[in-house]
Protein backbone atom coordinates (compact mmCIF):
# COMPACT_ATOMS: atom_id res chain seq x y z
CA UNK A 1 0.00 0.00 0.00
CA UNK A 2 1.05 3.39 -0.90
CA UNK A 3 0.61 6.65 1.33
CA UNK A 4 -1.79 9.09 -0.36
CA UNK A 5 -4.58 11.20 0.84
CA UNK A 6 -7.06 8.72 1.08
CA UNK A 7 -9.81 8.74 -1.82
CA UNK A 8 -13.13 10.31 -1.40
CA UNK A 9 -12.23 12.37 1.83
CA UNK A 10 -14.97 14.94 0.97
CA UNK A 11 -17.83 12.68 0.94
CA UNK A 12 -17.22 12.40 4.58
CA UNK A 13 -17.69 16.29 4.93
CA UNK A 14 -20.98 16.27 3.27
CA UNK A 15 -22.95 15.00 6.67
CA UNK A 16 -24.81 12.11 5.02
CA UNK A 17 -25.68 9.11 7.27
CA UNK A 18 -22.76 6.65 7.45
CA UNK A 19 -23.05 2.82 7.44
CA UNK A 20 -20.25 0.39 7.21
CA UNK A 21 -20.72 -3.22 5.43
CA UNK A 22 -19.34 -5.47 6.45
CA UNK A 23 -18.62 -8.76 4.55
CA UNK A 24 -16.19 -11.39 3.81
CA UNK A 25 -17.25 -11.83 0.19
CA UNK A 26 -17.37 -9.30 -3.08
CA UNK A 27 -18.00 -10.20 -6.48
CA UNK A 28 -16.50 -10.78 -8.79
CA UNK A 29 -13.26 -10.83 -7.02
CA UNK A 30 -13.92 -13.34 -3.98
CA UNK A 31 -17.30 -15.08 -4.01
CA UNK A 32 -18.49 -18.83 -2.25
CA UNK A 33 -22.17 -18.05 -2.63
CA UNK A 34 -24.75 -15.18 -3.00
CA UNK A 35 -23.17 -13.04 -0.13
CA UNK A 36 -20.88 -12.23 -2.64
CA UNK A 37 -23.58 -10.58 -5.06
CA UNK A 38 -25.44 -8.71 -2.03
CA UNK A 39 -21.90 -7.10 -0.87
CA UNK A 40 -21.24 -6.04 -4.98
CA UNK A 41 -24.94 -4.95 -5.05
CA UNK A 42 -26.53 -3.47 -1.95
CA UNK A 43 -24.22 -0.82 -0.82
CA UNK A 44 -24.30 1.08 -4.31
CA UNK A 45 -27.99 0.85 -4.76
CA UNK A 46 -27.97 2.10 -0.86
CA UNK A 47 -26.03 5.19 -1.90
CA UNK A 48 -28.33 6.68 -4.77
CA UNK A 49 -30.59 7.14 -1.44
CA UNK A 50 -28.37 9.53 0.14
CA UNK A 51 -26.36 6.79 2.74
CA UNK A 52 -22.76 7.43 2.77
CA UNK A 53 -21.75 3.83 2.51
CA UNK A 54 -18.07 2.00 2.70
CA UNK A 55 -17.23 -1.49 3.13
CA UNK A 56 -15.06 -4.08 4.97
CA UNK A 57 -13.36 -6.36 3.23
CA UNK A 58 -10.25 -8.83 4.35
CA UNK A 59 -7.34 -8.72 2.73
CA UNK A 60 -7.34 -11.42 0.13
CA UNK A 61 -5.32 -11.52 -2.50
CA UNK A 62 -8.49 -11.53 -5.17
CA UNK A 63 -9.14 -7.42 -3.55
CA UNK A 64 -5.35 -6.57 -2.97
CA UNK A 65 -4.53 -7.90 -6.65
CA UNK A 66 -8.04 -6.22 -8.22
CA UNK A 67 -8.16 -2.23 -6.34
CA UNK A 68 -5.66 -0.02 -7.69
CA UNK A 69 -5.15 3.52 -5.68
CA UNK A 70 -4.70 1.49 -2.32
CA UNK A 71 -4.08 4.20 0.31
CA UNK A 72 -2.99 3.81 4.39
CA UNK A 73 -5.74 4.91 6.75
CA UNK A 74 -3.88 3.20 10.17
CA UNK A 75 -2.16 0.54 11.43
CA UNK A 76 -3.51 -0.98 14.53
CA UNK A 77 -1.83 -2.64 17.32
CA UNK A 78 -4.64 -6.18 17.57
CA UNK A 79 -4.57 -7.76 20.84
CA UNK A 80 -3.90 -11.16 18.72
CA UNK A 81 -1.09 -12.91 18.13
CA UNK A 82 -0.01 -10.54 15.37
CA UNK A 83 1.64 -7.25 15.82
CA UNK A 84 -0.01 -5.54 13.65
CA UNK A 85 -2.91 -4.97 10.65
CA UNK A 86 -3.09 -2.31 8.26
CA UNK A 87 -6.16 -0.96 6.99
CA UNK A 88 -6.30 0.33 3.52
CA UNK A 89 -9.03 2.18 1.78
CA UNK A 90 -9.68 1.88 -2.16
CA UNK A 91 -12.74 2.48 -4.59
CA UNK A 92 -14.07 -0.68 -5.45
CA UNK A 93 -13.68 -1.03 -9.29
CA UNK A 94 -16.81 -0.23 -11.28
CA UNK A 95 -18.52 0.76 -8.06
CA UNK A 96 -19.23 4.21 -6.52
CA UNK A 97 -18.49 3.06 -2.56
CA UNK A 98 -15.11 2.80 -0.79
CA UNK A 99 -13.70 -0.07 0.78
CA UNK A 100 -11.33 -0.61 3.72
CA UNK A 101 -9.35 -3.71 3.30
CA UNK A 102 -7.54 -5.64 6.66
CA UNK A 103 -4.58 -6.45 5.16
CA UNK A 104 -2.51 -8.90 7.02
CA UNK A 105 -0.97 -11.20 5.17
CA UNK A 106 -0.25 -13.93 6.90
CA UNK A 107 -3.95 -14.35 7.85
CA UNK A 108 -5.44 -13.89 4.33
CA UNK A 109 -2.94 -14.04 1.35
CA UNK A 110 -3.32 -17.82 1.22
CA UNK A 111 -4.12 -20.19 -1.83
CA UNK A 112 -7.72 -21.99 -2.25
CA UNK A 113 -10.72 -20.54 -0.92
CA UNK A 114 -11.65 -18.02 1.50
CA UNK A 115 -12.01 -20.39 4.37
CA UNK A 116 -10.28 -23.38 3.45
CA UNK A 117 -7.17 -24.86 2.12
CA UNK A 118 -6.76 -26.20 -1.51
CA UNK A 119 -7.52 -29.58 -0.48
CA UNK A 120 -11.09 -28.26 1.06
CA UNK A 121 -10.09 -28.40 4.84
CA UNK A 122 -10.85 -25.73 6.66
CA UNK A 123 -7.97 -23.66 7.71
CA UNK A 124 -7.41 -24.20 11.65
CA UNK A 125 -6.98 -20.73 12.71
CA UNK A 126 -10.42 -19.20 10.94
CA UNK A 127 -11.46 -18.33 14.40
CA UNK A 128 -8.47 -16.22 14.06
CA UNK A 129 -8.48 -15.04 10.83
CA UNK A 130 -12.53 -13.97 11.11
CA UNK A 131 -12.05 -13.34 14.54
CA UNK A 132 -9.33 -10.12 13.75
CA UNK A 133 -11.90 -8.81 11.13
CA UNK A 134 -14.66 -8.50 13.21
CA UNK A 135 -12.05 -7.08 15.70
CA UNK A 136 -11.29 -4.41 12.86
CA UNK A 137 -15.03 -3.46 12.38
CA UNK A 138 -15.36 -2.64 15.89
CA UNK A 139 -12.25 -0.39 15.56
CA UNK A 140 -13.75 1.47 12.58
CA UNK A 141 -16.70 2.00 14.56
CA UNK A 142 -14.76 3.78 17.15
CA UNK A 143 -12.57 5.77 14.74
CA UNK A 144 -9.74 4.07 13.62
CA UNK A 145 -10.40 5.79 10.55
CA UNK A 146 -10.33 9.91 11.85
CA UNK A 147 -11.80 11.17 8.61
CA UNK A 148 -14.88 8.58 8.67
CA UNK A 149 -16.60 6.94 11.22
CA UNK A 150 -19.87 5.00 10.65
CA UNK A 151 -23.18 5.15 12.97
CA UNK A 152 -24.22 2.13 11.72
CA UNK A 153 -22.44 -1.16 11.30
CA UNK A 154 -24.31 -3.24 9.21
CA UNK A 155 -22.62 -6.69 9.57
CA UNK A 156 -22.72 -10.15 7.22
CA UNK A 157 -22.80 -13.39 8.05
CA UNK A 158 -21.08 -15.55 10.57
CA UNK A 159 -17.23 -14.50 9.43
CA UNK A 160 -18.22 -10.47 11.09
CA UNK A 161 -20.14 -11.96 13.42
CA UNK A 162 -17.99 -11.27 16.89
CA UNK A 163 -17.92 -7.38 16.09
CA UNK A 164 -21.03 -6.75 17.88
CA UNK A 165 -19.22 -8.39 20.43
CA UNK A 166 -16.30 -6.30 20.83
CA UNK A 167 -18.05 -3.30 20.49
CA UNK A 168 -20.33 -4.41 23.49
CA UNK A 169 -17.15 -5.07 25.35
CA UNK A 170 -16.05 -1.30 24.97
CA UNK A 171 -19.88 0.09 24.43
CA UNK A 172 -18.50 3.16 26.51
CA UNK A 173 -16.33 4.20 23.49
CA UNK A 174 -18.66 3.62 21.04
CA UNK A 175 -22.31 4.05 22.20
CA UNK A 176 -22.87 6.20 19.24
CA UNK A 177 -22.52 3.30 16.89
CA UNK A 178 -25.69 0.98 16.23
CA UNK A 179 -25.31 -2.54 14.49
CA UNK A 180 -27.91 -4.55 12.26
CA UNK A 181 -26.85 -8.40 11.67
CA UNK A 182 -27.91 -10.07 8.33
CA UNK A 183 -27.49 -13.64 8.33
CA UNK A 184 -27.54 -14.98 4.84
CA UNK A 185 -27.50 -18.68 5.61
CA UNK A 186 -28.05 -19.50 9.61
CA UNK A 187 -26.57 -23.45 8.54
CA UNK A 188 -22.92 -21.39 8.17
CA UNK A 189 -22.75 -20.43 11.71
CA UNK A 190 -18.85 -20.62 12.79
CA UNK A 191 -18.54 -22.68 14.97
CA UNK A 192 -14.97 -23.26 17.10
CA UNK A 193 -14.35 -25.85 19.78
CA UNK A 194 -14.26 -23.90 23.50
CA UNK A 195 -11.00 -23.96 24.23
CA UNK A 196 -9.90 -21.32 21.46
CA UNK A 197 -12.13 -19.23 23.09
CA UNK A 198 -8.80 -16.85 25.08
CA UNK A 199 -7.94 -16.50 21.63
CA UNK A 200 -10.38 -14.10 20.82
CA UNK A 201 -9.45 -11.25 22.93
CA UNK A 202 -12.72 -11.10 24.66
CA UNK A 203 -13.86 -11.08 27.96
CA UNK A 204 -14.11 -14.31 29.97
CA UNK A 205 -17.69 -13.94 30.65
CA UNK A 206 -18.77 -13.37 27.54
CA UNK A 207 -18.71 -16.57 26.93
CA UNK A 208 -21.91 -17.83 28.49
CA UNK A 209 -25.71 -18.68 27.07
CA UNK A 210 -25.81 -15.10 26.94
CA UNK A 211 -23.30 -14.77 24.70
CA UNK A 212 -20.97 -16.46 21.92
CA UNK A 213 -21.02 -19.58 23.99
CA UNK A 214 -23.36 -22.19 21.93
CA UNK A 215 -23.43 -26.02 22.81
CA UNK A 216 -20.38 -26.11 24.72
CA UNK A 217 -19.08 -24.18 21.64
CA UNK A 218 -17.92 -21.08 20.11
CA UNK A 219 -20.39 -19.51 17.78
CA UNK A 220 -19.83 -16.60 15.36
CA UNK A 221 -22.68 -16.70 14.05
CA UNK A 222 -24.72 -16.28 17.99
CA UNK A 223 -22.47 -13.62 18.46
CA UNK A 224 -24.25 -11.50 15.66
CA UNK A 225 -27.64 -12.70 16.71
CA UNK A 226 -27.42 -11.81 20.14
CA UNK A 227 -24.92 -8.69 20.33
CA UNK A 228 -26.57 -6.76 17.22
CA UNK A 229 -28.95 -4.07 17.93
CA UNK A 230 -31.23 -5.14 14.49
CA UNK A 231 -31.13 -8.43 12.91
CA UNK A 232 -32.18 -8.96 9.28
CA UNK A 233 -32.06 -12.24 6.77
CA UNK A 234 -32.88 -12.80 3.23
CA UNK A 235 -36.52 -13.28 2.84
CA UNK A 236 -39.79 -12.78 4.99
CA UNK A 237 -40.44 -16.47 4.82
CA UNK A 238 -37.04 -17.36 5.93
CA UNK A 239 -37.11 -14.92 9.01
CA UNK A 240 -40.28 -16.72 9.92
CA UNK A 241 -39.15 -20.12 9.63
CA UNK A 242 -35.39 -19.53 11.27
CA UNK A 243 -37.56 -19.18 14.56
CA UNK A 244 -38.88 -22.82 14.27
CA UNK A 245 -36.79 -26.38 15.58
CA UNK A 246 -37.36 -27.33 11.92
CA UNK A 247 -35.02 -24.43 10.28
CA UNK A 248 -33.49 -23.08 13.36
CA UNK A 249 -30.49 -24.98 13.75
CA UNK A 250 -30.69 -25.01 17.46
CA UNK A 251 -30.99 -21.11 17.75
CA UNK A 252 -34.41 -20.99 17.26
CA UNK A 253 -34.92 -19.85 21.19
CA UNK A 254 -32.62 -17.17 20.74
CA UNK A 255 -34.41 -15.97 17.14
CA UNK A 256 -37.83 -16.13 18.26
CA UNK A 257 -36.70 -14.02 21.98
CA UNK A 258 -35.71 -11.31 19.85
CA UNK A 259 -38.66 -11.78 17.02
CA UNK A 260 -39.62 -7.89 16.82
CA UNK A 261 -36.32 -6.93 15.94
CA UNK A 262 -36.07 -9.48 13.24
CA UNK A 263 -36.84 -8.52 9.64
CA UNK A 264 -36.97 -10.70 6.32
CA UNK A 265 -35.67 -8.69 3.48
CA UNK A 266 -35.51 -9.85 -0.26
CA UNK A 267 -32.54 -10.13 -1.85
CA UNK A 268 -32.02 -8.21 -5.31
CA UNK A 269 -31.04 -8.65 -8.86
CA UNK A 270 -28.13 -6.36 -10.59
CA UNK A 271 -29.57 -5.42 -14.08
CA UNK A 272 -26.14 -4.89 -15.12
CA UNK A 273 -25.46 -8.70 -14.82
CA UNK A 274 -28.49 -10.43 -15.29
CA UNK A 275 -30.83 -8.54 -17.85
CA UNK A 276 -31.96 -10.41 -21.07
CA UNK A 277 -32.07 -7.42 -22.83
CA UNK A 278 -28.58 -6.69 -22.84
CA UNK A 279 -27.02 -9.86 -21.89
CA UNK A 280 -23.85 -10.15 -24.05
CA UNK A 281 -23.67 -13.66 -24.17
CA UNK A 282 -26.96 -14.94 -25.50
CA UNK A 283 -27.66 -15.38 -29.25
CA UNK A 284 -30.27 -12.81 -29.34
CA UNK A 285 -31.19 -10.23 -27.32
CA UNK A 286 -34.82 -9.91 -26.06
CA UNK A 287 -37.53 -8.61 -23.67
CA UNK A 288 -41.14 -9.31 -22.75
CA UNK A 289 -42.24 -8.47 -26.23
CA UNK A 290 -40.03 -10.77 -28.53
CA UNK A 291 -39.41 -13.21 -24.98
CA UNK A 292 -40.60 -16.24 -27.28
CA UNK A 293 -37.98 -15.73 -29.87
CA UNK A 294 -35.44 -14.88 -27.53
CA UNK A 295 -35.72 -18.12 -25.82
CA UNK A 296 -36.00 -20.19 -28.89
CA UNK A 297 -32.49 -19.06 -29.92
CA UNK A 298 -31.27 -19.06 -26.42
CA UNK A 299 -32.18 -23.13 -26.60
CA UNK A 300 -31.04 -23.92 -29.75
CA UNK A 301 -27.77 -22.34 -28.95
CA UNK A 302 -27.88 -24.51 -25.63
CA UNK A 303 -28.66 -27.83 -26.88
CA UNK A 304 -26.03 -27.51 -29.24
CA UNK A 305 -23.16 -26.42 -26.67
CA UNK A 306 -23.87 -28.87 -24.11
CA UNK A 307 -24.50 -31.82 -27.48
CA UNK A 308 -28.53 -32.09 -26.31
CA UNK A 309 -31.05 -33.76 -29.37
CA UNK A 310 -33.80 -31.06 -29.99
CA UNK A 311 -36.60 -31.10 -27.85
CA UNK A 312 -38.57 -27.82 -28.98
CA UNK A 313 -41.76 -30.07 -28.42
CA UNK A 314 -41.20 -30.36 -24.97
CA UNK A 315 -39.38 -28.62 -22.16
CA UNK A 316 -36.09 -28.17 -21.73
CA UNK A 317 -35.36 -27.75 -17.71
CA UNK A 318 -31.98 -26.12 -16.22
CA UNK A 319 -30.31 -26.84 -12.93
CA UNK A 320 -27.24 -23.91 -11.93
CA UNK A 321 -26.75 -25.00 -8.55
CA UNK A 322 -24.31 -26.39 -6.03
CA UNK A 323 -24.45 -29.92 -5.48
CA UNK A 324 -25.46 -30.62 -2.38
CA UNK A 325 -27.99 -32.04 -0.36
CA UNK A 326 -29.69 -28.63 0.90
CA UNK A 327 -30.30 -28.05 -2.37
CA UNK A 328 -32.17 -30.89 -2.67
CA UNK A 329 -30.36 -32.35 -5.58
CA UNK A 330 -30.55 -35.88 -4.71
CA UNK A 331 -34.14 -35.25 -5.23
CA UNK A 332 -33.91 -34.56 -8.65
CA UNK A 333 -31.03 -37.44 -9.27
CA UNK A 334 -34.26 -40.03 -8.31
CA UNK A 335 -36.41 -38.25 -11.05
CA UNK A 336 -33.80 -38.91 -13.90
CA UNK A 337 -35.49 -42.03 -14.97
CA UNK A 338 -39.57 -40.56 -15.56
CA UNK A 339 -38.10 -36.77 -17.26
CA UNK A 340 -36.37 -39.20 -19.46
CA UNK A 341 -39.43 -41.21 -20.39
CA UNK A 342 -41.26 -37.98 -20.52
CA UNK A 343 -39.49 -36.56 -23.49
CA UNK A 344 -38.08 -33.90 -21.77
CA UNK A 345 -34.20 -32.41 -21.50
CA UNK A 346 -31.99 -31.28 -18.48
CA UNK A 347 -29.49 -28.97 -18.32
CA UNK A 348 -27.16 -28.97 -15.35
CA UNK A 349 -24.09 -27.06 -14.04
CA UNK A 350 -22.23 -27.09 -10.58
CA UNK A 351 -19.99 -28.69 -8.21
CA UNK A 352 -19.93 -29.92 -4.65
CA UNK A 353 -20.86 -33.12 -3.30
CA UNK A 354 -18.85 -35.72 -4.81
CA UNK A 355 -21.75 -38.17 -4.71
CA UNK A 356 -24.11 -36.11 -6.39
CA UNK A 357 -21.54 -35.39 -9.19
CA UNK A 358 -20.96 -38.86 -9.59
CA UNK A 359 -24.46 -39.80 -9.66
CA UNK A 360 -25.13 -36.86 -12.53
CA UNK A 361 -21.87 -37.68 -14.35
CA UNK A 362 -22.95 -41.46 -14.83
CA UNK A 363 -27.00 -40.34 -15.65
CA UNK A 364 -25.25 -38.09 -18.35
CA UNK A 365 -22.98 -41.03 -19.48
CA UNK A 366 -25.65 -42.96 -19.84
CA UNK A 367 -28.25 -40.58 -21.38
CA UNK A 368 -26.11 -38.00 -23.35
CA UNK A 369 -28.20 -36.61 -25.79
CA UNK A 370 -30.83 -35.91 -22.93
CA UNK A 371 -29.33 -35.47 -20.09
CA UNK A 372 -26.23 -32.95 -19.96
CA UNK A 373 -23.90 -32.10 -16.96
CA UNK A 374 -20.81 -30.18 -16.75
CA UNK A 375 -18.95 -30.55 -13.22
CA UNK A 376 -17.45 -26.92 -12.07
CA UNK A 377 -18.57 -23.02 -12.80
CA UNK A 378 -18.96 -21.51 -16.07
CA UNK A 379 -20.21 -17.62 -15.44
CA UNK A 380 -20.75 -17.94 -19.51
CA UNK A 381 -22.63 -21.25 -19.57
CA UNK A 382 -25.11 -20.30 -16.26
CA UNK A 383 -26.24 -17.43 -18.30
CA UNK A 384 -27.02 -19.50 -21.49
CA UNK A 385 -28.75 -22.03 -19.14
CA UNK A 386 -30.91 -19.28 -17.53
CA UNK A 387 -32.05 -17.99 -21.05
CA UNK A 388 -31.78 -21.66 -23.02
CA UNK A 389 -34.10 -23.66 -20.19
CA UNK A 390 -37.74 -23.77 -20.37
CA UNK A 391 -37.86 -23.59 -16.37
CA UNK A 392 -35.34 -23.97 -13.67
CA UNK A 393 -35.23 -27.10 -10.95
CA UNK A 394 -34.94 -25.47 -7.63
CA UNK A 395 -36.28 -28.30 -4.47
CA UNK A 396 -34.07 -26.85 -1.82
CA UNK A 397 -34.63 -28.30 1.58
CA UNK A 398 -34.07 -24.70 2.66
CA UNK A 399 -33.04 -22.35 1.09
CA UNK A 400 -33.03 -18.36 3.19
CA UNK A 401 -33.65 -15.92 -0.40
CA UNK A 402 -32.12 -18.36 -3.92
CA UNK A 403 -31.41 -15.62 -6.47
CA UNK A 404 -31.62 -18.63 -9.34
CA UNK A 405 -35.45 -18.13 -9.35
CA UNK A 406 -35.31 -14.49 -9.46
CA UNK A 407 -32.44 -14.48 -12.23
CA UNK A 408 -34.45 -16.93 -13.87
CA UNK A 409 -37.84 -15.13 -13.92
CA UNK A 410 -36.13 -12.01 -15.34
CA UNK A 411 -35.31 -14.00 -18.38
CA UNK A 412 -39.10 -15.68 -18.72
CA UNK A 413 -37.66 -18.99 -17.49
CA UNK A 414 -40.42 -20.72 -15.01
CA UNK A 415 -38.59 -21.81 -11.83
CA UNK A 416 -40.00 -25.24 -10.12
CA UNK A 417 -39.50 -24.79 -6.64
CA UNK A 418 -40.10 -26.71 -3.26
CA UNK A 419 -42.24 -24.05 -0.95
CA UNK A 420 -39.03 -22.90 1.33
CA UNK A 421 -37.78 -19.35 2.25
CA UNK A 422 -37.43 -16.73 -0.54
CA UNK A 423 -38.66 -19.38 -3.09
CA UNK A 424 -42.42 -19.36 -1.04
CA UNK A 425 -42.06 -15.26 -1.26
CA UNK A 426 -41.10 -14.80 -5.33
CA UNK A 427 -42.67 -17.87 -7.01
CA UNK A 428 -46.69 -17.67 -7.40
CA UNK A 429 -47.73 -21.18 -7.71
CA UNK A 430 -49.90 -22.34 -10.98
CA UNK A 431 -53.07 -23.04 -9.88
CA UNK A 432 -56.54 -22.62 -11.06
CA UNK A 433 -56.47 -19.59 -9.45
CA UNK A 434 -53.96 -18.22 -10.31
CA UNK A 435 -54.06 -19.20 -14.05
CA UNK A 436 -57.16 -17.49 -14.31
CA UNK A 437 -55.76 -13.89 -12.42
CA UNK A 438 -52.42 -14.18 -14.32
CA UNK A 439 -50.07 -14.26 -11.54
CA UNK A 440 -48.69 -18.02 -12.24
CA UNK A 441 -45.02 -17.18 -12.55
CA UNK A 442 -43.95 -20.68 -11.94
CA UNK A 443 -44.49 -24.22 -9.84
CA UNK A 444 -44.28 -25.08 -6.00
CA UNK A 445 -44.64 -28.27 -4.02
CA UNK A 446 -44.17 -28.84 -0.31
CA UNK A 447 -43.04 -32.41 0.31
CA UNK A 448 -39.28 -33.24 0.44
CA UNK A 449 -39.69 -36.26 -1.96
CA UNK A 450 -39.00 -37.07 -5.13
CA UNK A 451 -42.87 -37.72 -5.94
CA UNK A 452 -43.66 -34.29 -4.66
CA UNK A 453 -40.82 -33.18 -7.04
CA UNK A 454 -41.98 -34.96 -9.79
CA UNK A 455 -45.57 -34.04 -9.61
CA UNK A 456 -44.11 -30.19 -10.36
CA UNK A 457 -42.18 -30.94 -12.94
CA UNK A 458 -45.14 -33.13 -14.50
CA UNK A 459 -47.42 -29.78 -13.84
CA UNK A 460 -45.13 -27.89 -15.73
CA UNK A 461 -44.73 -30.34 -18.84
CA UNK A 462 -48.46 -30.09 -19.49
CA UNK A 463 -48.58 -26.55 -18.72
CA UNK A 464 -45.78 -26.40 -21.04
CA UNK A 465 -47.46 -28.05 -24.48
CA UNK A 466 -50.15 -25.02 -23.85
CA UNK A 467 -48.07 -22.02 -25.49
CA UNK A 468 -50.39 -19.29 -24.69
CA UNK A 469 -50.94 -20.57 -21.49
CA UNK A 470 -46.78 -20.59 -21.14
CA UNK A 471 -46.22 -17.03 -22.43
CA UNK A 472 -48.72 -15.57 -20.08
CA UNK A 473 -46.92 -17.00 -17.47
CA UNK A 474 -43.66 -15.88 -19.06
CA UNK A 475 -44.42 -12.26 -19.09
CA UNK A 476 -46.11 -12.30 -15.70
CA UNK A 477 -42.60 -13.77 -14.46
CA UNK A 478 -40.78 -11.13 -16.37
CA UNK A 479 -43.05 -7.92 -15.31
CA UNK A 480 -41.93 -9.14 -11.31
CA UNK A 481 -39.50 -6.29 -9.61
CA UNK A 482 -36.81 -7.53 -7.24
CA UNK A 483 -35.21 -4.78 -8.14
CA UNK A 484 -31.75 -3.63 -5.72
CA UNK A 485 -33.32 -0.44 -5.23
CA UNK A 486 -36.52 -1.91 -4.00
CA UNK A 487 -34.55 -4.07 -1.31
CA UNK A 488 -32.56 -1.21 -0.22
CA UNK A 489 -35.90 1.19 0.81
CA UNK A 490 -36.21 -1.71 3.03
CA UNK A 491 -32.82 -1.51 4.42
CA UNK A 492 -33.33 2.27 4.53
CA UNK A 493 -36.33 1.86 6.99
CA UNK A 494 -34.46 -0.25 9.09
CA UNK A 495 -31.68 2.14 9.80
CA UNK A 496 -34.04 5.06 10.13
CA UNK A 497 -36.20 2.63 12.51
CA UNK A 498 -32.80 1.94 14.32
CA UNK A 499 -31.24 5.66 14.64
CA UNK A 500 -34.53 8.28 13.83
CA UNK A 501 -32.02 10.62 14.66
CA UNK A 502 -29.78 10.40 11.84
CA UNK A 503 -31.31 8.59 9.27
CA UNK A 504 -32.44 10.39 6.17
Amino acid sequence: MDRREPAGRQIAELGLLRVLHVAAELYPWVKSGGLGDVAAALPPALSTFGIDVRLLLPGFAGFLDAFTGITDVARLRTPYAVERVRIGLARVPGSAPLAYLADHSGFYDRPGSPYADPDGRDWPDNHRRFGLFGWVAAELARGADPSWRPEILHIHDWHAGLAPAYLSARRPDSNHVTTVFTVHNLAYQGLFPAVLFPELALPPEFFSIDGVEFNGAVSFIKSGLFYADRLTTVSPTYAREIQTPAFGCGLEGLLRSRSHELTGILNGVDPSIWDPRHDPILPQSYGAENAASGKRAAKAALQRRLGLADCDDGPLFGVVSRLTPQKGLDLLLACFPEIIADGSRIAILGSGDGDLEQGFARAAAEHNREIAVEIGYDEALSHLIIAGADAVLLPSRFEPCGLTQLYALRYGTLPVVRRVGGFADTVVDATAVTLADGSATGFAFDDESPAALMSAIRRADVLFREPAVWLRMMHQAMAQDFSWSAAARRYLSVYRELRPDLAP
